[in-house]
């Protein structure tokens, strides 16, 4: 099996060395960036992108947005202190995956990485292609095509999608949508939740018999008629 790529963006000397090493003991291969500008030019190639969000020359978030405009698939996971949820929010509708909040563990960050970096393992999941209403969605390339136009979807999209067509017509509770995606159900993991369901509606509008129904704190129903 072939080594996992890091792109690793973190000004801090010490935090990154100590980073960098530990995940290189779990097993990945790690490419260490003191700065946003540094990371954007090494990108490239990479199984996923580990951002801090403050960072001299570039920040994390232009750095998530620029490397969005490039490549849709790759996971971004935002490393920071910052506890604001405006600023987590932020992140998610640029485009990156997930955070995960300083002070933490190495335990829990290659965990984290692994969850993202492992393809989806719902068994539920019987296909890689799907196709309802005027859409086809395939999971294997994460390109949605919603009456005629495709787009590319995000790892984490395209995971959330192929959960909800699993149980088309049928509804999905927010709990089983957060252990099965995210790994965990807090709050904060269900504010990021629908975040994401508002992004899967905005891509899907382009279909009126397509509807991604709210069942207000109990969960989701994706909609085909």
């Amino acid at each position: 099996m072939a080594t996992e790529k890091i792109l690793f963006a973190e000004d801090d000397h010490n935090l990154g060395l100590v980073t960098k090493e530990g995940l290189e003991e779990a097993g990945f291969e790690v490419t260490w960036c003191k700065n946003g500008e540094e990371a954007w030019k090494t990108f490239g190639g990479q199984d996923l992108c580990l951002i801090d969000i403050m960072m001299p020359k570039m920040d994390g978030f232009t750095l998530a947005e620029k490397i969005r405009e490039k490549d849709e698939f790759t996971p971004i996971l935002f490393l920071t202190a910052k506890s604001l949820e405006e600023d987590r929010l932020r992140g998610f509708e640029i485009g990156g995956d997930d955070y995960i909040s300083k002070p933490f563990s190495m335990q829990e960050l290659v965990y984290r990485l692994q969850v993202f970096l492992k393809r989806t393992g719902d068994r539920e999941i019987a296909s890689d292609e799907f196709n309802f209403g005027f859409c086809q969605f395939d999971l294997q390339n994460l390109l949605l095509t919603v009456s005629g136009l495709t787009q590319s979807l995000t790892q984490r999209e395209g995971e959330l999608l192929a959960l909800l067509l699993a149980k088309k017509n049928q509804l999905l509770k927010r709990e089983e949508i957060l252990e099965k995606i995210w790994g965990e159900n807090d709050y904060f993991m269900g504010r990021s939740l629908d975040v994401f369901i508002s992004r899967l509606r905005k891509y899907l509008k382009g279909d009126s018999g397509v509807e991604i129904k709210n069942h207000h704190g109990v969960g989701f129903v994706l909609s085909c008629k």
